[in-house]
């Protein structure tokens, strides 16, 4: 979905760094041979999420939904030299693929894959972060949070994923949609919450980013 006039978009990313090689070489194997591709980033946020960790130099990163690996690479890309970030994903069948192109980068032996459910997960990581990104499953947007709050050094970034979810946040709630109604209440809550301060970006389907005090 398109937030933005098209045209303005287009030369928004015309305009944007280019997406690396080896990022396009995932592309295009994750529409030949992954279910529901459209998961993946995509180039123009994958530039923005590569920027944000530049600026934020992280030693430690957390994400929590990997997919086929794009986003954990561009997140990478900030990594200090000695630094490392955990990845957690559910799909057991998408392990040696985003394995593969993990080894593919010069990243590789940074990157920590988890499988499993990221509730569970979490709490068994005896680590602190300087930033989190969360794209995952939506319901359990409010629970990571309170998860990984105390697991965010002071200063450190929250970036989440889909918090405009194709426009739905603006429409009438059906009651049966419960995607929906939990993206409503995380805002609410990231807007509340006086732990951080949030701000919301009409990237893609929706980015904020959320600074711990």
């Amino acid at each position: 979905m398109h937030f933005l006039p098209e045209k303005i978009d287009e030369y928004v990313v015309a305009h944007s760094e280019t997406e690396p090689e080896l990022l396009q070489q995932l592309t295009r194997e994750t529409y030949q041979k992954i279910l529901q591709p459209i998961m993946l980033s995509g180039p123009y946020q994958g530039r923005v999420l590569s920027m944000i960790s530049k600026l934020i130099r992280p030693k430690t990163i957390l994400e929590l939904g990997t997919f086929t690996g794009y986003a954990t690479l561009c997140l990478a890309e900030g990594l200090q030299t000695e630094g490392e970030i955990h990845t957690i994903d559910v799909n057991e069948e998408l392990v040696d693929f985003q394995r593969k192109y993990f080894d593919k980068s010069s990243y590789g032996q940074q990157i920590y894959q988890h499988l499993g459910n990221a509730l569970d997960i979490i709490p068994t990581l005896d680590k602190t972060f300087d930033l989190v990104f969360i794209d995952a499953d939506k319901p359990n947007y409010s629970n990571y949070f309170h998860l990984i709050i105390e697991k965010l050094n002071p200063g450190g970034i929250i970036i989440s994923d889909n918090v405009l979810w194709h426009g739905k946040v603006i429409e009438e709630l059906n009651p049966k949609d419960v995607s929906t109604k939990a993206l409503l209440e995380y805002n609410t809550l990231l807007k509340s919450d006086e732990r951080v301060e949030s701000v919301m970006l009409p990237i893609r389907d929706g980015l904020t980013i959320s600074r711990k005090k």
